[in-house]
């Protein structure tokens, strides 16, 4: 019993003396508990809303001042005034809206008339969660106002500047649901997250538990005594990692897609465009695995946080749940999350094949935070051990 005892003692003070597994050991359960509870199923707010009125009638005055009660009250979604329907469904296919609400020209007169009077919703139905929130709320604004219920009519691949086909409609309709894209399968909009995940798990191994067992193993040593700079064998190291993960996100990359049904999976253009992305994710991912990992010599350390590095990062960035459901606490996380620029711009290359116009911020912000955590990484990387 002495001798069981003695391995049981040090063991304990072993796990004592590290106060970072301690704590990641009694705070990453409740930081799943919190960020898991409020990641599915809360209410979505504040989604963008184009509104092109081209009637310009007391009527159309009074069906956007309803449009502005439920952005004041419900805060549901916000509208934005186009002069332009073409601008305004660019504006959609590039991400930047979440719908489109056209008032067509004979509106007010119709309502005058009697004569079944109709507005236009074109929608972003690549997100299946914020399309359905939108349909139920302007079915709310026109049963509430004395209208008639929502009627569903897709349209698929409407051109950013094709007419809206506001004929040939049943005349009890007053919204017309117009769906921009094809019906997009929920194995679809898990895809792009899937792959930043993928991305993830070879940073973690890559920037994470074999940059702590290389220290273990006295191989950092080796490099240190040799004339080699801090930012070269910082940079070595990353790009080594990264390379990894970019080989991850290839595979994922083809192989998700064409298990997906993505249309056109193959496109040459299409495949330059996700190449791109998966540079800078990985780049990005690594580097900040870098950073988190350049101080830390235990090589429990890493294996306990990365579990709770998995959920704060990937719940948060709207792989799974849009980000305007989120409490402003998980949305100030997804602000500074590089997941969640990575899971737009594979979203937006993924589900809407659209160009590197779309997701040039997303790019922007993933260079510039791997530039950044680069840069701290090698200053506080020690040249001793």
């Amino acid at each position: 019993m002495h001798r069981i005892w003695a391995i049981i003692e040090r063991d304990l003070r072993r796990f004592r003396r590290s106060p970072i597994l301690v704590v990641v050991s009694i705070v990453m359960p409740l930081v799943q508990l919190v960020v898991l509870g409020y990641a599915f199923g809360g209410k979505i707010k504040n989604l963008d809303v184009g509104v092109v009125d081209q009637d310009h009638g007391v009527a159309a005055v009074r069906l956007k001042e309803m449009f502005q009660a439920v952005a004041a009250n419900a805060r549901t979604f916000r509208t934005i005034p186009y002069s332009s329907e073409g601008m305004a469904i660019s504006d959609l296919h590039n991400g930047l809206l979440d719908a489109v609400v056209t008032i067509p020209p004979d509106y007010s007169r119709k309502v005058a008339d009697h004569a079944d009077p109709q507005f236009a919703l074109i929608e972003d139905n690549t997100d299946q969660f914020s399309a359905g929130t939108l349909e139920g709320v302007f079915n709310a604004i026109t049963t509430q106002n004395g209208l008639v219920n929502l009627t569903e009519r897709p349209w698929a691949n409407i051109s950013p500047l094709s007419p809206m086909p506001m004929t040939g409609l049943s005349p009890v309709v007053s919204v017309n649901v117009v769906e921009v894209y094809p019906y997009v399968p929920y194995i679809q909009y898990l895809l792009p997250g899937t792959i930043v995940l993928a991305i993830f798990v070879s940073a973690m191994i890559g920037g994470g538990i074999i940059y702590i067992d290389d220290k273990a193993r006295g191989l950092h040593e080796g490099y240190l005594v040799t004339p080699i700079r801090k930012i070269e064998l910082v940079l070595g190291l990353n790009l080594a990692g990264a390379a990894k993960a970019i080989i991850s996100g290839i595979v994922l990359v083809t192989l998700g897609s064409v298990i997906a049904g993505i249309p056109d999976p193959l496109n040459p253009l299409r495949m330059i465009r996700m190449m791109i992305v998966v540079i800078a994710t990985s780049l990005a991912l690594i580097s900040m695995m870098s950073l988190i990992m350049v101080r830390i010599n235990d090589p429990l350390v890493p294996r306990a946080i990365f579990g709770m590095l998995n959920t704060v990062l990937f719940f948060p960035s709207g792989a799974v749940y849009p980000i305007g459901a989120f409490p402003p606490w998980m949305k100030a996380i997804a602000v500074a999350d590089p997941f969640t620029y990575a899971v737009h711009a594979f979203k937006q290359l993924v589900l809407k094949n659209a160009g590197l116009g779309a997701v040039s911020f997303d790019l922007f912000f993933l260079f510039t935070f791997a530039f950044c955590a680069l840069a701290l990484a090698t200053l506080l990387f020690k040249r001793t051990l």
